[in-house]
């Protein structure tokens, strides 16, 4: 039995399907916006601060393993349903919220490892949705492209510790934003140029010292598709270290509209 701890994105729904699929027993705790798995009959609805009832879900049905799987929004403190439990540990969330998105994500693996339960790899059960270095596209980034690459990548390298930014777009190597509480699609939306067209690149790298274990990078057709309207030429994410979906069907796009794909 294992307990999927889902959020946001499509992610979640390739690792249920292919879980389904091998007949793995599950559970659901379902911390979506929109309570997307409450279909499930294995799914529980769960506030995030309701640890104890996370915990109690988990340990009665002999849980001793979890994926994180989505996004999973910071919470407003100030309207969260607590439990006991959740009244016990919030001021340690709190705390690390304060250092950031991926440091609340550490904290609850840390909360729920003292309750004796390990935290695996959100691509457990899907490594085909991670991408070897190389280039996936028939257009490979250019000098000029790779002076672009380069420039992002130092720059989501130089970022604080537990910076929630995942990404930076780069164009005639100038930086022209990083990703911000938005995310990928408010980054690229602010992106916009009219006066370029197939220049600049959307780098996409986990955070600094990021728990690798979860809230990986991801990218899909949608980041493609984004990224053509905010007249990027490409994109690029690290080796191993991300989540790509609707994989053919991206290099598909990124082949018929002259743009690449590239993986560090």
């Amino acid at each position: 039995m294992i307990g999927l701890i889902f959020g946001d994105t499509d992610f979640p729904s390739k690792i249920l399907k292919t879980i389904r699929k091998r007949k793995i027993r599950y559970l659901i705790i379902d911390l979506s916006t929109s309570k997307k798995f409450k279909k499930d009959s294995k799914s529980y609805s769960v506030s995030i601060g309701q640890f104890g009832k996370i915990i109690n879900i988990l340990k009665e049905n002999r849980c001793k393993k979890v994926l994180f799987a989505g996004k999973v929004n910071k919470p407003n403190f100030s309207k969260l349903k607590l439990d006991f439990k959740g009244i016990y540990y919030i001021s340690r969330i709190i705390k690390s919220s304060k250092l950031g998105d991926a440091a609340i994500l550490k904290e609850i693996i840390k909360i729920l490892y003292q309750n004796k339960i390990k935290t695996e790899n959100s691509l457990k059960f899907n490594p085909e949705l991670t991408l070897k270095k190389g280039n996936y596209s028939k257009i490979k980034p250019n000098h000029k492209d790779q002076l672009d690459i380069n420039k992002a990548i130092k720059i989501l390298n130089n970022l604080k510790q537990y910076n929630y930014s995942q990404g930076a777009v780069v164009r005639n190597n100038k930086l022209v934003f990083i990703e911000g509480k938005g995310g990928t699609k408010k980054l690229l939306e602010k992106s916009k140029s009219k006066k370029f067209r197939n220049h600049g690149v959307l780098v996409k790298f986990p955070k600094k010292k990021q728990d690798l274990r979860v809230d990986l990078p991801t990218i899909g057709l949608k980041t493609l598709k984004q990224s053509k309207m905010a007249g990027l030429k490409g994109i690029v994410v690290k080796g191993k270290q991300h989540v790509f979906l609707d994989k053919n069907k991206c290099i598909n796009f990124a082949n018929k509209n002259k743009m690449f794909i590239s993986v560090k």
